[in-house]
């Protein structure tokens, strides 16, 4: 990392002059040809194309919307609006297509993400935008397509959220974390029950598929990161002789997030082991920050011990700072913001006040009390009017990401429904990975209460033959984890997986020159990197 910036951009070229140089030559179209599966989704394709009517909504980008059925199995009984953005491609003369972008989630808005991020040049470079149209949209139940809503307004939201309880960070500790995820699961339910049953990521490769038609497309070119990698593997699994190239970024073990090797015996982060991702990924902060010295808040000393000293602290009695109480379950929920590498030096900061905070008394109020009292606020707010049912009218508050991140996920997952087992597996997973251990199993801990009605996991091959697939996954990634990105790669048919040396989660935050040309080589002209090839990233993160 302390290299001069010449010798790194040279390191750069180096590797994607090494990767340009390895690929083997790829086989005939015709032989490609007979290896992919004909399957094809029969309820997708009986479906008419949407129209889709764009319109300017500033900046360069055009708008639309697009009909497709709630449900597939009665596609005529009810339609959605998906919200829908493009940014036309830069060099209309040379371009090739379309290329469809999920920014992941599940839950965040891909057109507010598209306007944000379509030029961020370590993402989408100039050459790539020139050659394809951008366009992604807001999946069913997100911000303006059909959006989830658990709450009357935005008020109410916003209150339940604000006082969620902290991770427990102690055995007996978890009845208001449990009542919390509860109270969200129930009114989900009450107040959104007629969408939740149709959230599922097989529904929006559907959804993908009709979008495709829509742009005129042949065949997807698709760049999915995070979550967007099981939409993509799911997609070419339903419709293997369809996918022209796939960027799977930040990517997953795809059978494990349906179901793992243990069934549902585990929660979701625990099987794929998103524990020892956020460890590793904690590691290489520290190892950065003690490089950088003084440019990194927390380097004083030794940062390991000092991580120790706050973890001791808090698990004696919480720290006060800036008006908020740091128990066990904030601060290791602080110190695994590591997802963008930006935000490291903030993390730092954060670490090194809470440690010169670490022999402050804490002014508590009973906690006990404390805890009683937010189970009945929680309960309160959680309680109301169930008019509106459904959920699929206007977005009456500006954003759902929670509910809308529990209405995909719950639909995709099994996970284990008894409170008992989250609460042994915490500390037998602490005990395997100090610390972060509890924050995979209580992640997504509303989906032990989630309708069973609304839980409809992936149960199709992963394995249909395609055209190749590249999955690109960095050395240790807090959310998408190494080995849940290799066993991923497995799993798919044709796919090969290409490493950045670096820490961090997807391309939208690891910023790798070498990566992006790697990924453009591959979409525009379908030639993967070299088998085991990898590449360095760019800069230091407290520079």
């Amino acid at each position: 990392m302390r290299n001069s910036p010449a010798a790194r951009r040279m390191g750069w070229w180096t590797a994607i002059f090494g990767l340009l140089l390895a690929v083997p030559v790829p086989a005939s179209a015709d032989t490609a040809a007979a290896a992919i599966d004909p399957y094809v989704d029969a309820l997708a394709d009986a479906v008419p194309t949407p129209t889709l009517r764009w319109t300017d909504c500033e900046s360069g980008f055009s708008c639309a919307t697009a009909r497709v059925p709630l449900d597939y199995t009665h596609p005529e009984a009810r339609s959605i609006d998906l919200a829908v953005i493009k940014l036309p491609a830069a060099d209309p003369a040379h371009r090739l297509g379309t290329l469809f972008v999920n920014f992941g989630g599940p839950g965040r808005s891909g057109v507010d993400r598209l306007r944000q991020r379509a030029h961020w040049p370590w993402l989408f470079s100039d050459a790539l935008r020139e050659r394809f149209d951008l366009v992604s949209w807001d999946t069913r139940g997100v911000a303006n397509s059909a959006p989830v809503h658990c709450f009357p307004d935005a008020t109410v939201q916003q209150q339940f959220f604000t006082t969620y309880p902290a991770m427990p960070g102690a055995p007996g500790t978890e009845a208001p974390f449990f009542t919390a995820a509860k109270t969200l699961a129930d009114n989900c339910a009450q107040r959104a029950g007629d969408l939740l049953p149709h959230l599922s990521t097989e529904n929006t490769a559907r959804d993908l598929d009709l979008l495709r038609r829509a742009v005129g497309d042949d065949k997807l070119t698709y760049h999915g990161m995070s979550y967007g990698t099981y939409l993509g593997a799911l997609y070419a699994n339903m419709f293997p002789g369809r996918v022209r190239a796939m960027a799977l970024d930040g990517s997953m073990d795809f059978r494990g997030n349906a179901f793992g090797a243990a069934g549902a015996d585990l929660p979701l982060d625990t099987r794929q082991d998103v524990a020892t991702g956020i460890a590793g990924t904690f590691d290489a902060m520290l190892d950065a920050c003690v490089a950088a010295g003084p440019e990194c808040a927390f380097s004083e000393g030794n940062p390991r011990e000092k991580w120790q000293q706050i973890l001791e602290r808090v698990r004696r009695e919480p720290i006060s700072w800036d008006g908020k109480r740091y128990d066990y379950g904030t601060v290791v929920a602080v110190a695994g913001e590591l997802s963008n590498p930006a935000a490291w030096p903030r993390v730092a900061a954060t670490l090194q006040q809470l440690y010169d905070l670490r022999e402050t008394p804490y002014l508590p109020t009973d906690v006990l009390a404390e805890a009683a009292a937010l189970v009945r606020q929680v309960a309160e707010i959680g309680t109301g009017s169930a008019e509106g049912l459904g959920g699929t009218g206007a977005n009456t508050y500006d954003d759902n990401y929670t509910e809308a991140f529990y209405g995909t996920q719950c639909a995709d997952s099994t996970v284990p429904r008894d409170e008992r087992r989250y609460s042994t597996l915490a500390v037998t997973e602490d005990q395997r990975v100090p610390a972060f251990g509890r924050l995979g199993v209580f992640d997504t801990l509303s989906c032990a209460y989630w309708p069973q009605s609304a839980v409809h996991p992936y149960t199709g091959p992963l394995n249909r033959p395609t055209a190749p697939i590249l999955i690109i996954n960095s050395r240790n990634d807090p959310a998408t984890p190494l080995a849940g990105a290799a066993a991923g790669a497995a799993e798919l048919a044709n796919a090969q997986l290409l490493v950045v040396e670096g820490a961090g989660h997807t391309s939208m935050y690891v910023h790798s020159t070498c990566a992006e040309a790697a990924k453009r080589e591959y979409l525009t002209t379908g030639t993967l990197p070299a088998s085991g090839a990898t590449c360095p990233t760019d800069g230091n993160p407290f520079a």
